[in-house]
């Protein structure tokens, strides 16, 4: 995955969401994204993944120049993948057609071809002796396990995951993050945000520092982690990592 955004804009009022953002990445099959609450890593998500476009400022995704034209970002998001932070899944519809149902409607699948592309997703995930129930009947951990099965049903080019554990407790963030690694060794390219350092630093080849809508700092985790130039972000993981 390349990418290259450059002096990214977004504002909500008078809130500078993004301020003059700028971030490249080469060669990279995950790029996390960490820093305080607030400091705009789910706006440049939005941003990156062309759910929401930028005041100003330019981003090019492998061979994608994204646009403010919506015919072109609705082709360049139907081609990604996308997770967030609430399990979003449709409340009366079961696990198998909430993955079925967007397959058909957005990418053009016929209904057979849904059910078993749908059926083969949740088989992957080991979440086939669900397929039956409603999102009701099953745990936080396997809505959002069901959630990323939804994600990655038409193989995207790009997952994008917005704090993808913020809503789970221990027990089931540590079953969703194990899930997500094993997107990452099959060679799935992700852009995601996270809280969980740990998890940032085994899974990422570039971390990238948010912070009041800059780019602080970016470098390979090792870098990062362990010897940080940014005072921002030093003071952040000296307080993050400390129990």
């Amino acid at each position: 995955m390349k990418l290259d955004a450059i002096a990214l804009t977004k504002c909500y009022g008078v809130t500078r969401a993004l301020d003059g953002l700028s971030l490249s990445a080469a060669s990279v099959r995950v790029l996390v994204l960490i820093g305080p609450s607030g400091g705009g890593k789910s706006t440049l998500l939005r941003v990156l993944g062309g759910l929401e476009s930028a005041d100003a400022g330019t981003v090019r995704i492998n061979d994608h120049q994204l646009c403010a034209d919506p015919a072109a970002l609705q082709a360049y998001r139907r081609k990604n993948g996308f997770l967030f932070q609430q399990f979003n899944l449709f409340p009366h519809l079961t696990a198998l057609r909430n993955i079925a149902l967007p397959l058909e409607k957005v990418h053009g699948y016929s209904p057979a071809a849904a059910r078993a592309l749908a059926e083969q997703s949740l088989s992957r995930f080991n979440l086939q002796d669900h397929a039956a129930k409603l999102p009701s009947q099953l745990s936080g951990g396997q809505q959002q396990r069901v959630g990323i099965a939804r994600a990655v049903a038409h193989q995207p080019e790009v997952l994008f995951l917005d704090e993808p554990t913020s809503a789970l407790d221990p027990e089931m963030t540590a079953e969703v993050l194990e899930l997500i690694q094993e997107i990452t060794e099959a060679g799935q390219d992700i852009i995601l945000s996270t809280h969980e350092m740990g998890f940032a630093r085994a899974v990422g080849d570039q971390i990238a520092f948010v912070a009041a809508g800059k780019i602080e700092e970016s470098a390979p985790p090792a870098s990062l982690f362990g010897a940080p130039r940014s005072p921002l972000c030093q003071r952040f993981l000296s307080r993050v990592m400390r129990y």
